[in-house]
């Protein structure tokens, strides 16, 4: 289990503030089901979650490769192939996402919700300068003059504490750091101001000191804007340090839902469990990790009920027939029969 000296320091007090914020939801996500129907078999990438995100809060959203997390922030933006089939509500600041036209998609893209991606040099292009790309998005979502738009774009490097910004702004890419890459992504996305930025594991590609400044900034931006953050890792260091809550994904499915404290101090699933249990220790030496057997299951045939049975330690014949969701504590939850901890 991770130890409770895992969890930022600063953790709480930031869990506190949301108290008192609105409690306006601004990502709400019901009953989402994509799948991929081919000639021979469906592939069900997304099955049946339900996500809320509130103004100020930061959502981790954890899990192996292949479990759905990207597959899900992709849903919330309209942004899915056109082969795929998806069912269920989306909400993004009020405004339908299932079912919305391309007009309106476009507006709540880059207005209403913003994403930044895993890896910044692919985001941003070579053959302009990063003012140049950060000035087209913010004019294409605000009426704004030429000299205004310049200024919004210096003011949003400013605020991701970019050393020189009105540099910045006349460099190509190539001649930042992953760092600033990483920060200019932030306040391309930033610039227009929307109510929910989707960040797609944006630290995996820096280095330890460079991922802790990216953590510090958003934790930043979601107090002081009371920015909505889902933030998608494979990362249990990273949530410990900058989520609020956390939602624990399998085989397309949530598994386990609650305040990041709770969840790690009291893992309730046994995939939970696990996970946790592949995290090296700090100050104890020479440690042996655990590991999860056997497979990722084949997601056009998962097995019936919990979708963990197949690799479960502790599950019996009625893990095979459904997967329940047990409340463990207020906000905290696990869809197992047996879990591993009191209730």
């Amino acid at each position: 289990m991770i130890e409770q000296s895992l969890l930022h320091p600063a953790l709480e007090p930031l869990v506190a503030t949301h108290t008192d914020a609105a409690e306006d939801l601004v990502l709400e996500v019901e009953g989402l089901t994509v799948s991929f129907p081919g000639l021979f078999q469906t592939v069900k990438a997304v099955r049946g979650i339900d996500l809320t995100v509130k103004r100020g809060e930061i959502l981790g959203l954890v899990g192996e490769s292949g479990s759905g997390k990207s597959m899900t922030a992709m849903s919330c933006l309209g942004l899915m192939p056109e082969s795929a089939r998806l069912e269920g509500r989306i909400k993004v600041a009020g405004q339908q996402v299932n079912g919305a036209s391309q007009s309106q998609l476009a507006a709540l893209r880059g207005g209403g919700a913003a994403m930044i991606f895993q890896n910044p040099m692919k985001a941003l292009n070579p053959f302009f300068t990063v003012g140049r790309q950060m000035c087209d998005v913010i004019g294409c979502h605000r009426s704004l003059g030429k000299a205004q738009i310049r200024a919004e774009a210096q003011s949003a490097l400013e605020a991701v504490s970019m050393p020189d910004p009105h540099l910045a702004l006349n460099k190509y890419p190539h001649q930042m750091s992953g760092g600033q890459l990483q920060r200019v992504v932030i306040a391309m996305a930033l610039a227009c101001r929307p109510k929910l930025l989707i960040a797609d594991e944006p630290t995996t590609a820096l280095d330890v000191t460079v991922q802790a400044q990216i953590i510090a900034l958003l934790r930043k931006l979601a107090r002081e804007q009371e920015l909505a953050i889902l933030f998608i890792t494979h990362d249990l260091g990273v949530v410990a340090s900058l989520c609020d809550r956390v939602a624990v994904m399998y085989a397309g499915e949530v598994v386990e839902s609650g305040p990041v404290g709770q969840v790690f101090k009291r893992p309730a699933h046994p995939y939970t469990l696990k996970l946790m249990g592949t995290v090296p220790k700090l100050g104890q030496g020479r440690q042996s990790l655990d590991f999860i057997p056997g497979q990722v299951p084949n997601m056009a045939a998962p097995p019936a009920g919990c979708a963990f049975n197949p690799r479960c330690e502790r599950a019996t014949g009625r893990c095979h027939q459904a997967a329940p969701r047990v409340t463990i504590s207020n906000g905290h939850w696990a869809a197992c029969h047996n879990t591993l901890v009191t209730v």
